[in-house]
């Protein structure tokens, strides 16, 4: 079944046909991701977090003590372009920065009190924002879709 997708802003505006798109499983998992990405800025801006910063206060919370760069290799993202997440999050009082005592050059990041109140309240709506959009999935389904995503994820890896 081929689907069609028409030219936003333009309810009269013909529609354009991706089926030659179609049989490239990145294109569909681009467009899933695209679903899942609106859909989840919509239940994370009223907490004033975006996916970046939400998976980041998950792994630290998760993950006491983590340094920043162990923290950029969780979230494979250039340690550089971390700074700016990790700025935000302890300019919001959301994560402390504690020097290492063996190490004067890192930091041990962990989540503050407002910090882990905000994280719950975020993973009860992540929750359920997931929840909404995988309705009606199989379970058996669901679990072979997680099971070929960490497949796809390793075998780039593997490459890399």
């Amino acid at each position: 079944m081929a689907l069609s997708t028409r030219i936003k802003g333009s309810p009269t505006a013909p529609r354009i046909s991706d089926e030659a798109l179609r049989p490239f499983v990145g294109y569909s998992i681009k467009r899933a991701m695209n679903v899942i990405r609106a859909d989840l800025r919509d239940v994370l801006d009223p907490m004033d977090l975006r996916m970046i910063t939400f998976s980041a206060l998950t792994l630290i919370g998760d993950n006491p003590a983590l340094s920043q760069a162990q923290l950029a290799a969780a979230l494979s993202v250039e340690r550089p372009n971390l700074v700016a997440v990790i700025d935000e999050l302890y300019g919001r009082g959301l994560i402390s920065r504690e020097k290492v005592p063996t190490d004067r050059r890192t930091y041990a990041l962990r989540l503050t009190t407002q910090g882990a109140r905000l994280l719950a309240r975020a993973t009860e709506a992540v929750q359920a924002h997931e929840d909404k959009l995988l309705e009606g999935l199989d379970p058996d389904d669901l679990a072979t879709l997680r099971r070929v995503l960490a497949d796809i994820e390793r075998n780039g890896t593997e490459r890399s």
